[in-house]
């Protein structure tokens, strides 16, 4: 992966988008954005990274809690944490699996693979009594947004869908990759040398969430423009998938086996 990514030296710039009108179900969410990228002189090699609830938004992934009848396990879930069942019932929709629970806190394991708080279910920035879901798959919708940003720029755009999670052992949230395409978003520094010429056994680095986290830094929670260009990287062309940034299980060591001694099998 020599000469991917952003060497000293290297121009790397962050421009925000204008503002996009509220996005209902069934807008172009795509041809939007091109428009917006266009305007703001999108270039070949530009990585677009964007917010996931205007994506949801646009593909009806809003639910009404006054639509949702809770099951037993959703009101059971509600008493234990002071929730609304309705709400328990959503996140448990969209969970393969609770991980952890603590009082009002729920970590879960969504369908797509990733591991955060309410399975990405949140109803901030939308409708009172609605909440918004992750893209059912987020690499796709990454896709088609890729296809219209490239033709608007004239070849190839990166992208990436980001949302805000929490870290295990850190404190605050961060916005992370869900959805990628255009690029490699893992980079593999095994076999290269540090500058003491000692080979890299160990080295992965998360470009995909390093540009979502970048970004997020500049995308108000509130202001309206959701998305913004990143350029001057030097990405790996590749189809791109979020999925590589998931650690798989059975090479993460706090969900295997541990004996008394704290040693992992």
């Amino acid at each position: 992966m020599s000469g991917i990514g952003a060497a000293p030296g290297d121009q790397v710039s962050i421009t925000v988008l204008g503002h996009l009108p509220e996005v209902v179900p069934g807008d172009d969410i795509a041809g939007m954005l091109a428009g917006a990228a266009r305007q703001a002189g999108v270039r070949p090699g530009d990585v677009l990274a964007v917010a996931h609830k205007v994506v949801s938004k646009a593909e009806g992934r809003v639910v009404r809690l006054a639509d949702v009848r809770p099951g037993d396990e959703a009101r059971s879930i509600a008493d234990a944490t002071g929730k609304d069942p309705a709400l328990c019932e959503v996140i448990l929709g969209e969970s393969r699996r609770i991980v952890r629970r603590r009082r009002s806190l729920l970590v879960c394991e969504t369908h797509q693979g990733f591991i955060c708080a309410n399975a990405g279910v949140d109803a901030s920035n939308t409708a009172e009594g609605t909440v918004v879901l992750l893209p059912t798959d987020p690499d796709a919708s990454a896709r088609r947004i890729q296809h219209a940003l490239s033709q608007a720029a004239g070849g190839r755009v990166g992208v990436v869908i980001t949302d805000t999670h929490g870290r295990a052992f850190r404190r605050g949230l961060v916005n992370v990759a869900v959805g990628v395409a255009g690029f490699a978003p893992v980079l593999d520094h095994r076999g290269g040398r540090d500058r003491e010429g000692r080979m890299l056994v160990a080295t992965d680095q998360a470009l995909g969430d390093e540009i979502a986290a970048a970004a997020g830094m500049l995308i108000g929670k509130a202001s309206g423009r959701p998305a913004a260009l990143v350029r001057g990287l030097r990405t790996a062309p590749a189809p791109g998938t979020s999925r590589d940034l998931v650690r798989r299980e059975d090479q993460d060591v706090f969900r295997a086996p541990v004996g008394a001694d704290g040693v992992v099998d």
